[in-house]
């Protein structure tokens, strides 16, 4: 299946029962930001201002915790933006109220809804959107859906087209080392269009192709800008027992089949890991685990590895854990050159915001 590189096979993606739709952003061409009077410019000289942030999560109205937000938090990150006098103000870092939408952004969006077939909302309502990467400063985005159910041609069939929202975009990012993540506050609050499509693309080549043509449709508009980092596609990608999981951010569209291909690929080999474990017995109440700490006995051994080494030399941790019964899974392909013990080894790259790869040693590495 690995093997398998011809991203335009419609009877191997219909045997996986692959499902891919998009996420296409564009950002609109207008003078003004979204909900504030701060001008649109991309600038390169040094920050007039720095302020740094930390995430917290709050209780729901059901009295709980998201999980992302906690995990987030848990992350322990320190936020800094780099923010300038001539395009950043208090509303941005939400010290004012929203100022009056821009109007001009407005007729954009509804007459992008209008190219893409879609019916436009009678009220529309502003939302907050959770955005918990810490790229916005308020922890959420304010959205507007404009249009709904629309369609584009595409081949002999249409694409369903789900709805149309109005956007202010996200800050860039300039760097994410360690517990540290820094973001430019130019780009922050600059409207925006997210055209969100139904998983009607069959092959990743049909995905590329439907992007092209969103983006292909928007630029005839002559209402929105272009260049890089104008338009960016969430690409989101499932099979049947696995989960969509969004790709955020693929800048090039030449990009898309292989990112969406490997995507289902990896979801694919996660349900053959999982039937296995079941065939094992194992699941997360009966999975048996333990944990020691070696920091202290790795340090006096004088340990010669380098992993351990440049470790103890960063005075990081080191645990061992028993996985009871789990022997020869880690060493499973899910992708080319890519197992489940590269898997683990990510997430815990993520939750645990360390740098350096590997991270993680398996007893698996010796078979």
């Amino acid at each position: 299946m690995s093997n398998n590189l011809d991203f335009n096979d419609l009877k191997f993606y219909q045997k996986i029962g692959f499902m891919s739709g998009l996420e296409v952003h564009q950002q609109l061409k207008t003078d003004k930001k979204l909900f504030c009077h701060c001008p649109i410019e991309y600038l390169h000289n040094d920050p007039d201002a720095r302020i740094l942030r930390h995430m917290r999560p709050t209780l729901s109205e059901m009295g709980t915790y998201d999980g992302t937000a906690l995990m987030e938090f848990k992350t322990k990150k320190n936020v800094i933006y780099n923010l300038f006098t001539k395009v950043n103000c208090t509303y941005e870092m939400d010290d004012t109220p929203p100022f009056l939408i821009n109007f001009e952004a407005l007729d954009i969006a509804v007459e992008i809804c209008l190219l893409f077939n879609c019916a436009v909302v009678d009220e529309i309502h502003v939302a907050r959107k959770q955005y918990l990467d810490g790229s916005i400063p308020t922890g959420f985005q304010r959205t507007l859906i404009i249009g709904l159910a629309g369609w584009i041609p595409y081949r002999d069939r249409k694409i369903r087209i789900r709805q149309i929202s109005l956007e202010e975009d996200s800050c860039r990012e300039i760097s994410d080392i360690g517990h540290t993540i820094n973001f430019k506050g130019d780009r922050l609050g600059i409207p925006l269009v997210e055209i969100v499509t139904e998983p009607d693309m069959k092959t990743p080549v049909e995905v590329m192709e439907v992007a092209d043509l969103i983006g292909s449709i928007l630029r005839k508009s002559g209402r929105v800008r272009t260049g890089l980092g104008a338009t960016r596609q969430d690409v989101n990608v499932g099979v049947p027992e696995g989960t969509r999981i969004e790709i955020k951010g693929v800048s090039r569209l030449k990009y898309i089949p292989a990112l969406t291909h490997f995507e289902a690929l990896r979801q694919t080999k996660l349900i053959e890991l999982k039937k296995e474990l079941e065939s094992r017995g194992i699941n997360k109440d009966t999975l048996k685990t333990s944990v020691r700490d070696l920091t202290d006995f790795l340090k006096n051994s004088k340990t010669q590895n380098p992993l351990f080494k440049d470790a103890l030399k960063e005075k990081l941790e080191i645990k061992a854990i028993m996985l009871k019964d789990l022997g020869g899974l880690f060493n499973k392909k899910l992708q080319p050159n890519f197992t489940f013990g590269d898997e683990v080894a990510g997430r815990i790259r993520v939750i645990a915001c360390l740098d350096k790869m590997p991270n993680l040693i398996h007893t698996d590495m010796s078979q």
